[in-house]
């Protein structure tokens, strides 16, 4: 009897061991598939991205970062939330390189701008996506679907690239100092969940290794590399200078060394932005004089513009009456020719003892010309002595000439020929300065 009871109990034992190691088999089969086709996907994704097919490299890459359907082929079995994706199941290097793509990806996707945006995800999805960093939504995104809303247990170097990605495109940095507060906090003061650590016990591939404190070299120079976004971009960002040098000062990751060099860095960084402020507001006050002095040489264009209109209208003013009496006065004129002649050489008459009047010739003028006549006959001399047959040609040409004029019909010729042509010229001037004075 006794024996019969020890094979039954032995028996059941058998089963359950048998169903436990089946059970344990089968899931072992399906993370395994899972974590295939995750790391398939992500390197098709990646290909992608490396030949800027943004759109299909993130339609590549969603699925396994989006909550999966109940009956996706891809659900474990025992899954029951709802709200992680398929990459919160994965090995911690897997995720944090699906993780750290889909954060480079959509900052390549921003960086496109509105224009280039709409035209490879339509005006919608593109606003939607830049949101997702400008409204610092994706921190939330990242911790629900990625490691189950444990805000804690997400990998360190997911979190520097979060603050990176906020840090480059939010327009405040109050909610990412806010984040990394609370990731900081988390790893220092760690929740002991027994539930929680039941239920990883009995699910061994969920959230495997998570070691987000500084025991190895690697989780030490990401806490070093979150500090340094903390501390040395976000505070400073929110003109947290004195909170950054304390948290610098009391960090106990820092040694002696790291907490010197990033002291100094702090303080050269505050340096530098308060010699940016200086030299804005020198440039804003540089702007603001261009801008007045341009105002003021507008403002004097404007008024010499409105003087030379003024000074034209006047002189339009001044001229009409004078035009219209000098055409009242042009037929009197034109019928009494010689009146005018008259008043014409009256007038000439008054400027003759002007002219007599002339300032005479100072002694510099005569004493010019005296050097020019005694060089003139100097010149003349030594031609003469060169050239001898040059004087006698002018000698025989004065001879020739006195014996013309000595002729009494040649002068008289000569004579009446002279005074045709100054005739000539007389009515040529009196006839211009008739048209003239019309």
């Amino acid at each position: 009897m006794p024996s019969a009871s020890t094979a039954s109990t032995m028996s059941y034992e058998d089963s359950l061991s048998s169903q436990y190691l089946t059970s344990s088999i089968s899931s072992l089969s399906s993370a395994r598939a899972q974590s295939s086709h995750i790391a398939r996907t992500y390197r098709q994704a990646a290909q992608l991205f490396l030949t800027r097919r943004l759109y299909e490299a993130l339609s590549t890459i969603d699925p396994i970062i989006s909550p999966e359907a109940p009956d996706s082929p891809l659900q474990q079995e025992g899954q029951s939330d709802h709200d992680a994706a398929p990459v919160a199941f994965a090995s911690k290097t897997t995720r944090v390189k699906v993780w750290s793509f889909y954060l480079t990806l959509l900052n390549a996707i921003i960086e496109l701008g509105p224009e280039e945006g709409k035209l490879v995800f339509g005006s919608t999805k593109w606003r939607e996506l830049a949101a997702y960093a400008r409204q610092g939504t994706v921190w939330d995104l990242v911790v629900r679907q990625g490691y189950q809303g444990n805000e804690g247990a997400v990998d360190g170097e997911v979190v520097v690239n979060l603050a990176t990605l906020l840090l480059a495109h939010m327009p405040s940095q109050k909610l990412n100092q806010q984040r990394l507060e609370t990731y900081l906090s988390a790893l220092s003061n760690p929740t002991f969940d027994i539930a929680a650590h039941l239920e990883a016990s009995q699910q061994p591939m969920r959230n495997s290794s998570h070691q987000n404190g500084t025991s190895t070299p690697r989780d030490l120079n990401i806490r070093l590399k979150l500090l340094e976004l903390y501390t040395l971009h976000v505070l400073p960002q929110n003109d947290e200078w004195d909170y950054a040098r304390d948290f610098i000062s009391m960090s106990e990751v820092l040694d002696d060394e790291r907490r010197d060099a990033f002291l100094q860095a702090l303080h050269t960084l505050k340096e530098e932005k308060a010699l940016d402020g200086i030299r804005e507001k020198e440039l804003q006050r540089r702007q603001d004089e261009e801008m007045q002095q341009r105002r003021m040489e507008d403002e004097r264009r404007r008024k010499e513009e409105a003087r030379a209109d003024q000074d034209r209208k006047r002189r339009e003013a001044e001229e009409r009456p004078r035009t219209a009496g000098s055409q009242n006065r042009t037929p009197s004129t034109s019928s009494n020719p010689r009146a005018g002649q008259g008043n014409r050489n009256t007038a000439a008459s008054k400027a003759k003892p002007a002219q007599k009047k002339a300032t005479p010739p100072s002694p510099r003028v005569y004493r010019s010309v005296f050097t020019t006549v005694q060089a003139a006959i100097l010149n003349a001399g030594k031609s003469v002595t060169q050239n001898p047959m040059g004087l006698l040609r002018f000698v025989l040409f004065l001879m020739a000439f006195t014996l013309a004029f000595a002729r009494r019909d040649v002068r008289d010729r000569v004579k009446r020929t002279l005074q045709g042509g100054l005739h000539k010229v007389q009515r040529t001037i009196g006839m211009g300065v008739k048209v003239s004075y019309i």
